[in-house]
C-alpha cells in the first residue's frame, strides 16, 4: 500500500515479463475492458468477415488493468483503457507502440483525443481513441421529485440508504470539486485528507459501492438505489428499456469527462486481429454499433456522421467538441499511488 508509483510500475512490468507466457491461440482476440465494446450486435459481423474470434473479459475500474495484465498479460491481446490510466500501462511496459500505417481511421479521430499525452510517448502512439463521454449523476424521477443539480445530492440525508457510488478513485476528483478544489489531479496532502473525510462521512448514507454497469442497473430496477453517479448513457438507456424512470444530469460543479482508448498488449501473438478490431470499431459500423449499445459518443466524428441520424449526431455532441471543454477530462493524477491509497482508505474506514 505504501509503495510509490515507480515501485508499482516496476513490479507490474516484472510480473508481466515473468508470467506473460501463455498466449491466446492464433485467430483469437482476447479483450480486457469495458462493457459494450464487444457486444454480439456487431462482434458477430466482425468475426464472420475477419475470422478473428473475440473473447471478452470486463473490468469495473481503470485500476483493474495494470494488476490483471501484470498477473497474466499473455492472456489478453487488446485493452480499452481510459485516459487517466493509459500512461500507467505505457510506463510499465505492458502495452506496445502502434504502427500508424495500420490504423485506417486515425486521421479522422478528434484531434484533441489523438494528441492526448496519455497515449503518446517518445514520439510513438500507444492508443487509439474509441469513445468518449461524461460521468453524470442519475436518479429515479419517481422517487426524487425535486431536480438535483449538485454532487451534494450524494450526501443528502433524505436519500439515506438509497445512494450508490462507483467503486473508483474518480470519486476523489468530483468530491474535490464539491469542496471547491480546482486542482483535482494535483491535490495536496491536506486537500486529500479533506476529500477523504468528506467521502467517509458519506458512507452511512450509502447502499452500495457499485462496480459494474449491470450491478447498478439491478440496484435501480429493484428500488434499492435512487441516486448515484453513472457511466453516462449506457445505464440510463438500459433502465429506460425496462420502464424504470431515470434521468441524468451534469452537476453544477462540472462533471468528469473521459476518453477510452484501444491499446495492444505487449508481445500479443494476435496483433493482426487486434489491428483489425481497432479498424472495425473506429469505422462507421463499429462506432455506431458501440454507440448504440452504450450511448457513448464516438471518437471518430467522420464515421459517426455516416451512420448517425442528424438528431443523434447532435444529441451526442459530435458536432460540438467544445462540449469536451465543459467537462473536467480525466488525467493521470500527479501522485497516483497516493490517490489510490486515499480511495482504499475511504473504503476501509469504519
Amino acid at each position: 500500500m505504501g509503495m510509490g508509483l515507480k515501485g508499482i510500475l516496476w513490479g507490474a512490468a516484472a510480473a508481466a515479463l515473468i508470467l506473460g507466457t501463455s498466449y491466446a491461440k492464433a485467430a483469437e482476440l482476447s479483450f480486457l475492458g469495458w462493457e459494450g465494446y464487444a457486444d454480439d450486435s456487431f462482434v458477430k459481423e466482425f468475426e464472420a468477415t475477419t475470422g478473428c474470434k473475440v473473447t471478452a473479459t470486463y473490468v469495473g475500474s481503470n485500476d483493474d488493468f495494470a494488476p490483471k495484465l501484470a498477473a497474466g498479460g499473455g492472456n489478453y491481446d487488446i485493452v480499452s483503457v481510459s485516459a487517466d490510466t493509459t500512461g500507467v500501462l505505457v510506463a510499465a511496459g505492458l502495452v506496445e507502440p502502434l504502427d500508424p500505417s495500420k490504423l485506417e481511421h486515425w486521421n479522422d479521430i478528434y484531434d484533441v483525443f489523438r494528441k492526448a499525452k496519455g497515449i503518446n510517448a517518445d514520439g510513438k502512439i500507444y492508443g487509439v481513441p474509441l469513445t468518449w463521454g461524461s460521468i453524470p449523476l442519475m436518479y429515479r424521477t419517481d422517487k426524487i421529485t425535486e431536480t438535483p443539480d449538485s454532487y451534494a445530492a450524494l450526501w443528502d440525508d433524505r436519500y439515506k440508504g438509497k445512494i450508490a457510488l462507483w467503486d473508483d478513485k474518480s470519486a476523489i476528483y468530483n468530491t474535490a470539486r464539491l469542496l471547491g478544489y480546482d486542482n483535482v489531479y494535483s491535490l495536496s496532502d491536506e486537500q486529500l485528507e479533506a476529500v477523504k473525510a468528506k467521502l467517509i462521512a458519506e458512507k452511512p448514507l450509502l447502499r452500495k459501492y457499485w462496480t459494474t454497469a449491470g450491478e447498478l442497473i439491478n440496484l435501480y430496477a429493484s428500488g434499492e438505489v435512487w441516486i448515484s453517479n453513472t457511466w453516462g448513457g449506457y445505464q440510463v438507456a438500459e433502465l429506460q428499456k425496462q420502464g424504470i424512470p431515470v434521468k441524468e444530469f451534469l452537476p453544477k460543479e462540472k462533471a468528469d469527462g473521459w476518453v477510452d482508448n484501444w491499446m495492444i498488449v505487449k508481445d500479443s501473438p494476435n496483433a493482426d486481429c487486434a489491428y483489425k478490431y481497432i479498424n472495425f470499431t473506429t469505422s462507421a459500423r463499429g462506432q455506431c454499433g458501440i454507440s448504440t449499445v452504450t450511448g457513448y459518443s464516438a471518437a471518430n466524428p467522420v464515421a459517426a456522421k455516416e451512420c448517425m441520424t442528424p438528431e443523434e449526431y447532435k444529441d451526442k455532441h459530435q458536432d460540438d467538441i467544445n462540449y469536451v471543454n465543459s467537462l473536467v477530462m480525466w488525467e493521470q493524477p500527479d501522485r497516483l499511488d497516493v490517490y489510490t491509497n486515499t480511495w482504499n482508505a475511504v473504503k476501509g474506514a469504519e
